[in-house]
Order: C-alpha cells, then sequence, then structure tokens
C-alpha cells in the first residue's frame, strides 16, 4: 500500500466532510438557544453569528461572543467550522457582550468630553469658582497659552478620527466606553481646574519654560500626528490585511521609526510631558505618568507583535523609548 502524505489525506477528508450541525448554548445555563442545521463545513464563525442574528435580532454580530468551551477563548470571525475540533455536531457556547459601538464613536465620545470640559473651567463659568471670579480671565499668558495647546490637542486628535485613522470592524462595549470616557472627562476637569483657578501661578523658571516647554509640545504634536499619517499611508498601501511593519518616511518626524515600534505613542507622552513643564501642575504630571504606563503596555504589545510576525524585523528598536524601553 503505497503511503498517502498529510497533504492528500487532509483534501480526501474536506471531500468526505458533509453538512456540520451548529447547537448554539447559552454559556451560563447551558440551555440551547439556537440549533442550526445542515451548515456548509466551510463556514465561518462571522457567517455562523449572521445566521444566529436572525433568530435573536437583538443579538446583532459584534455582540456575541462564541466559545468552545464556557471557559475557553473566544472564536474568531474568521474562524472556519470545518477546521476547529468539532464533530458532526458542533456545540458552540454563546455569551453576551452587551452594547457595542465602532471605535469611530469611542474615540469621539472620548475626545469630544474633555475638549468642551475645559473649556468650562477656563471661562470660568458660575458654580466653579467663587461668584466673583464667574466669567473673568487670568492674567497669566501660560494660562492662555495652555488652554491653546489643550484645545488644538484634541480637534487634532478629532481630526485623526474622521480623516486619518482606519479602524477595523471591532467595537468596544459600553461599560468599556463609559469606564475611559470618566477616565478622559474626570483628568480633564481636575487639571482643567486647577490650571485655570484664580489662585494659580506661573512657572518658576517664568517664560524660558514655557517657552521651551511649548516648543517640545509643538514638535511632539506634529510628530504624533504625522507618524499617524505614515501608519494611514501604510494600511492604504497593503489593505486591511498588510503584512509589512512601518518604516521611516521622507517626513523627518517618522525617522523615529529607526529607534523604537510605537513613535506615535512616544511623541504623545513628549507632548504631555512638554504640557506639564509648562504648567507646572501637578495633576497634569500625573495624567501624563498614567498615561506613560497604558501606553507601554500598548507599545510593548505591538513590539512583540511585529518581532514575532516579520522574521527581519530591526534589532535596534525599542517599544516606545530609544536604546531605553
Amino acid at each position: 500500500m503505497s503511503r498517502t502524505t498529510f497533504f492528500e489525506r487532509n483534501i480526501r477528508r474536506t471531500r468526505n466532510v458533509g453538512r456540520i450541525s451548529v447547537e448554539i448554548l447559552d454559556g451560563r445555563t447551558r440551555q440551547q438557544m439556537c440549533f442550526l442545521d445542515k451548515v456548509e463545513p466551510h463556514a465561518t464563525i462571522g457567517e455562523i453569528k449572521s445566521l444566529f442574528h436572525k433568530s435573536y435580532q437583538q443579538l446583532y454580530p459584534a455582540r456575541q461572543d462564541l466559545k468552545l468551551d464556557p471557559k475557553g477563548k473566544s472564536l474568531k470571525d474568521e474562524d472556519v467550522l470545518q477546521n476547529l475540533p468539532v464533530g458532526t455536531t458542533a456545540t458552540i457556547y454563546f455569551r453576551d457582550r452587551g452594547p457595542q459601538f465602532g471605535w469611530t464613536m469611542v474615540f469621539l465620545a472620548e475626545y469630544l468630553g474633555p475638549l468642551f470640559i475645559y473649556l468650562l473651567f477656563y471661562f470660568r463659568v458660575p458654580y466653579i469658582y467663587l461668584n466673583q471670579d464667574t466669567f473673568t480671565s487670568s492674567p497669566y499668558s501660560v494660562v492662555k497659552l495652555a488652554c491653546v495647546c489643550h484645545t488644538c490637542h484634541y480637534i487634532k486628535r478629532l481630526i485623526e478620527t474622521i480623516f486619518v485613522h482606519r479602524f477595523s470592524h471591532g467595537t468596544m462595549p459600553l461599560r468599556t466606553i463609559v469606564r475611559n470616557c470618566f477616565y478622559y472627562w474626570a483628568f480633564s476637569a481636575w487639571l482643567a481646574y486647577y490650571i485655570n483657578h484664580p489662585l494659580y501661578t506661573p512657572p518658576l523658571y517664568g517664560d524660558l519654560q514655557v517657552n521651551c516647554a511649548l516648543a517640545m509640545f509643538v514638535l511632539c504634536e506634529a510628530g504624533n500626528f504625522s507618524v499617524h499619517v505614515a501608519l494611514n499611508n501604510l494600511k492604504a498601501e497593503g489593505g486591511p490585511k498588510c503584512r509589512k511593519f512601518p518604516c521611516p518616511t521622507k517626513n523627518p518626524f517618522t525617522w523615529l521609526f529607526i529607534f523604537v515600534s510605537c513613535p506615535n505613542y512616544t511623541y504623545e507622552i513628549g507632548a504631555w510631558v512638554g504640557f506639564s513643564v509648562m504648567t507646572q501642575c501637578l495633576p497634569v504630571a500625573l495624567f501624563t505618568f498614567l498615561g506613560f504606563i497604558q501606553m507601554t503596555i500598548w507599545a510593548k504589545g505591538k513590539h512583540k507583535a511585529y518581532t514575532r510576525e516579520f522574521k527581519d524585523y530591526p534589532h535596534l528598536r525599542m517599544p516606545i523609548i530609544p536604546l531605553l524601553l
């Protein structure tokens, strides 16, 4: 008897596979919610979610979390049924992820709040400070400058969200959006309260400190925007399944790609460091520090993904801080 290769056996097995019955159970109660008979073996989990959605209109695909085991990993939309460890009947467990929103809506909600909240404190609307300070303005130019910088920062983010960023079809649960908005909005109110307070005093080293920090802020904001445009162009060239890693372009701001995997985070932190020095405000410094921790986690995850996927990925690059971190 001649030996068959693994590839040939797979072809024969695929040809012999008939249609598969899919049973969807509630992940908590184990009760049957839906039974899909004679599903094509090459159907994807995304297609199964669409079929399930026909029986439960309120449970749109983005809201569904399907697993082969209640405590196992979530199945991806691109997973093919016949490639999963299932027999002629596949048992899949469902969990409701709750209301979901697209990334564009998420970022608009996160960024619009700080933009308007800060302006409320800057114009000293009633019930924030004492009555005699209502609708007054600070005599210090750094306060006006801080308002311009903060406003421009979030306007830039809104412009990037609408015109620059390319989002996948991923979504975020409502509870996570509320948590993120609370973080951004609360910090914006906290730092705006102190920067625009009637008793606020200018930085220790005066105009020198303000101007140097302003220059750092502007350069980092320009660098952050340039990197976002470069990443957007990379996705546009390769499509949604782009298999390239980002590299420096003719724009000097993108040359930071030589040293770090996520220069957009590097520039973001640099801008907030500049804003902290310019205002000499403790709440801003705390916001910067917490942001640095979170962005370092994101950068390390992205850097690890790059090194795992691309064998020729530059060894000199670090996740977020050149030559250090």
